[in-house]
């Protein structure tokens, strides 16, 4: 039976969402493989779970995680922090953390770096989409519509008043690393734009404020890649009876989400949204499963929103609503993360075999 190392937890304000779509990843994976859940612990280190459920989660979390082995990542697999030789060999990770250094790059980098395959997506992807100003900037050098904002930082804020001005109110203030609408405000004057930045910079340390798109449509498609080809789900459209779509619509079931999937759409706008997202996904050379979020005007023009490299429940319920759907769409990123790339050999230089510091000043050479 091949293993699989399931990571979630990690210092984020989505952590408790990562907790649900790691224990629901989990419980779908281990009637075919070898499942070891890893929390990433909001301090730091790793524990190798011994529980499959949100309750179980919880009695663990209450007593401490009292009697979890702190593991650490070694070539190939994982190991007791203290008896790194007794290694367990790891097949394939998964990655179901949301937000933070787990979602922005550093388990990936951590993965790769220690010859563990994954299958999900790497470093380079996961860290330009978690911070939506470095992805704005990406998007517009892909030609890829996005809508006009600017970017303020605690530390050298600027003169906000005038760029928000000229974008016009209202406008929409999010924390740039932060997911699942925590930290987003509109803001319809100069007031609550300040209460907005205030609330921004305290989450996240800036704050990226964007034109308010009013009469906006929401809409969420997903895509992995398979066999060397790119599937797409179905474009899904979210309503919400906020001017945003809130995390209690979105987890908490303080309102009804409601939704259409498929969304009604004209054919053509369905296909320009689709494309969007399968050149995003090919030129990037992504792998695992990726869900973008558009927003179209009344007019019917598209823009993209943002990209989201660990969606909640892995954006299994856009392929498919049963279990047993769910289930297969885990398996076969499983198995395309098996896939692992020939390791490239390292080139010496040999430099440091060399006198370099041996004649006198020789230090300071460059």
């Amino acid at each position: 039976m091949k293993t699989v190392a399931l990571f979630f937890g990690g210092k984020s304000n989505e952590r408790e969402i990562s907790v649900i779509t790691g224990m629901y990843c989990a419980n779908l994976l281990r009637e075919r493989y070898r499942v070891l859940p890893v929390y990433l612990r909001p301090e730091g280190g790793f524990l190798l779970a011994d529980f499959f459920g949100i309750d179980e989660f919880r009695r663990a979390q209450e007593s401490g995680f009292k009697g979890l082995k702190e593991i650490a990542l070694v070539r190939g697999g994982i190991a007791p922090a203290n008896r790194p030789k007794k290694r367990i060999p790891v097949d394939c990770a998964l990655n179901c953390c949301h937000g933070g250094a787990g979602e922005g790059g550093v388990l990936s980098a951590l993965l790769a770096h220690y010859r563990i395959p994954s299958a999900s997506p790497d470093m380079t992807v996961s860290a330009l989409f978690l911070d939506k100003t470095l992805a704005k900037i990406f998007l517009k050098g892909m030609d890829i519509p996005v809508l006009p904002s600017f970017t303020l930082r605690e530390e050298a804020s600027g003169d906000w008043r005038e760029q928000a001005e000229e974008l016009g109110y209202p406008v929409i203030v999010k924390p740039p690393r932060l997911g699942s609408s925590v930290g987003i405000s509109v803001a319809h004057n100069e007031e609550e734009l300040k209460k907005a930045l205030a609330l921004s910079f305290q989450l996240d340390g800036a704050a990226l404020v964007e034109k308010y798109l009013a009469g906006k449509r929401d809409l969420n498609i997903a895509a992995y890649r398979t066999e060397g080809r790119i599937v797409l789900s179905p474009i899904e459209e979210v309503f919400s009876g906020s001017p945003i779509l809130t995390f209690g619509e979105k987890y908490e079931g303080t309102r009804e989400r409601r939704h259409e999937l498929p969304a009604r759409l004209p054919e053509e706008t369905a296909e320009r949204i689709a494309h969007m997202l399968t050149c995003l996904y090919a030129r990037l050379n992504m792998r695992g499963i990726v869900r973008a979020d558009i927003l179209l005007s009344e007019d019917g023009e598209i823009y993209f929103n943002e990209l989201n490299t660990v969606p909640g429940t892995l954006a299994t319920y856009l392929f498919g609503e049963s279990l047993t759907e769910a289930r297969a769409l885990l398996t076969v990123l499983v198995e395309e993360g098996m896939k692992v790339e020939k390791e490239r050999e390292t080139v010496e230089s040999g430099i440091l075999s060399k006198p370099l510091f041996g004649a006198k000043n020789g230090a300071k050479r460059r």
